[in-house]
């Protein structure tokens, strides 16, 4: 064979290879659903391996920094969780979801002064947030800093009991409200104790 027919040999090999595996490299989006069912498989690890195949394509998707962060969190990967959804932050500031679960992290990690800045945006924007009212009382309950923030512990624990019962939530009542009696004892005399 001539060494030109050799090389255009080559060239089709490599013309053809390049082609067919470009067909079957997914897309970010693609990455994406991948992610969402090892996550519903429970699969963690590898849904981690897609949401950041997805986000290396698409770095600015919130929704992949969500998720990847929500993945991490299953693994108790908090740092990691916390750095996916500070990001999610950054890329979406009024995303209440991100600023929750960052807030939600931020207290694994006993980061109290965080987690009630991240919650307290949530409670303002979304009153009714049981969940979101619960996670800030806890952070204020936790908050060793001065002023001790009595007050705000006891009234979003109190209203975190009132949502979760609206919504027939009892077993989410009952432990906030196991928590609220420890801040009540804990906090002795206060106004607001029943």
């Amino acid at each position: 064979m001539k060494p030109i027919a050799i090389l255009l040999s080559l060239l089709t090999l490599a013309v053809t290879l390049l082609l067919t595996s470009s067909a079957y490299a997914l897309s970010a989006e693609e990455w994406f659903n991948k992610g969402n069912e090892y996550s519903q498989k429970e699969q963690w690890q590898d849904a981690v391996n897609a949401y950041k195949k997805s986000i290396e394509m698409n770095p600015s998707a919130t929704v992949a920094h969500m998720n990847l962060g929500l993945t991490y969190k299953k693994l108790k990967n908090y740092d990691e969780a916390q750095k996916s959804f500070e990001t999610a932050v950054e890329l979406e500031p009024q995303n209440i979801d991100a600023r929750f679960n960052l807030g939600n992290i931020y207290n694994f990690l006993k980061r109290w002064e965080d987690a009630i800045a991240q919650l307290n945006i949530v409670v303002h924007r979304s009153q009714n947030d049981a969940q979101a009212h619960g996670n800030l009382g806890w952070a204020y309950f936790n908050y060793k800093g001065e002023p001790p923030f009595k007050i705000l512990t006891v009234v979003n624990l109190e209203k975190a009991i009132s949502l979760f019962e609206e919504q027939n939530m009892k077993a989410a009542a009952d432990s906030t409200r196991a928590i609220l009696e420890q801040a009540l004892v804990k906090y002795k005399p206060t106004p607001l104790s029943k």
